[in-house]
Order: structure tokens, then C-alpha cells, then sequence
């Protein structure tokens, strides 16, 4: 499916006014939802063209390939003082303990400092240790082991002393 296609598929979905449409034809999978903002979701073994946005109801249209179950969005955390998030500075695999069966390295609960390592994020063969920026409490995990993050996703919740 090329970017011609795509764009006559979502102005004929705006068109009838169709919310959410997903289309399989051989190895391309597309599904793309409607509302405050479109979402087109490709997958395929070739590579694929960023759709620009389409003009009218159309809000935004972002391709992006899809590997295996989506990653379910970040659960926000309530506003509370002294919370600081640790994200992710890059994309990548997370990872909780330093090997498979291994204690993790932080979990909710525990006393960290600074400078202490959170987790792993796996990216290109290489394993990146993600350290505290702050001494205080691990107030919650946003991301489960051997899930693929984002760049700036959100990984954990911590109170500071």
C-alpha cells in the first residue's frame, strides 16, 4: 500500500464518517482510528511512508510499524509534590534485573540514590544502565520487563527524600 492509497483510504473513512477501519492484504496490516486524533498503524517486512496529515477531521496521522501487541500508554500518576519521573532517553527494550532470574533492581518501595541503577534498556545489542537523578522512594513501575519503551517514555515514579 503506498502513500497515494493511504490517503484516499482516510479521506473516504472521513468522508462516511467511519471511526475505526483495519485492513490486512498479505504481509501489510493497516488499522487506523478516528476521534480526536487519527492513528494509522502499518505493519509490514518493507519499509513505509510517513502519511501527512490530512486536512478537515483529520486531526493527526502518524504511521509507525507494529511489533507484536501494542505497548499499552503510560499510566499518568497522580500530581503529588517531590514525584519525579524517570524516562527513557532512548528506544529500546526494558529490562528489570541485570540477567534473567536475577533480583530487579529496583522495585516499589525501595530507598534509591542517586546515581543507583533503575534498570537496563536494551537498544542495537547494547545495554544501557538507567541511573537515578534523585535519591527518594520508588513509588511506581511504568514499564514491564522485556517491553519495548519509547524515547521518552515514562519508566518510574519516585519520591524525593
Amino acid at each position: 500500500m503506498n502513500q497515494k492509497e493511504l490517503k484516499e483510504l482516510i479521506e473516504f473513512l472521513i468522508e462516511k464518517d467511519i471511526a475505526e477501519f483495519e485492513l490486512e492484504r498479505g504481509d501489510v496490516k493497516v488499522k487506523i482510528k478516528r476521534g480526536q486524533a487519527a492513528i494509522v498503524q502499518a505493519r509490514s517486512d518493507v519499509p513505509f511512508v510517513a502519511v501527512p496529515a490530512v486536512p478537515a477531521a483529520a486531526a493527526q496521522v502518524i504511521a509507525a510499524p507494529v511489533t507484536g501487541a501494542p505497548a499499552a500508554p503510560p499510566a499518568g500518576t497522580s500530581p503529588e509534590e517531590n514525584l519525579y519521573i524517570v524516562k527513557s532517553p532512548i528506544v529500546g527494550t526494558f529490562y528489570e534485573s541485570p540477567s534473567p532470574g536475577a533480583p530487579p533492581f529496583a522495585k516499589v518501595g525501595d530507598s534509591v540514590e542517586v546515581g543507583q541503577v533503575l534498570c537496563i534498556v536494551e537498544a542495537m545489542k547494547l545495554l544501557n544502565e538507567i541511573e537515578s537523578d534523585v535519591a527518594g522512594e520508588i513509588v511506581k513501575k511504568m514499564a514491564s520487563n522485556g517491553q519495548p519503551i519509547e524515547y521518552g517514555q515514562e519508566l518510574f515514579a519516585i519520591r524525593q527524600k
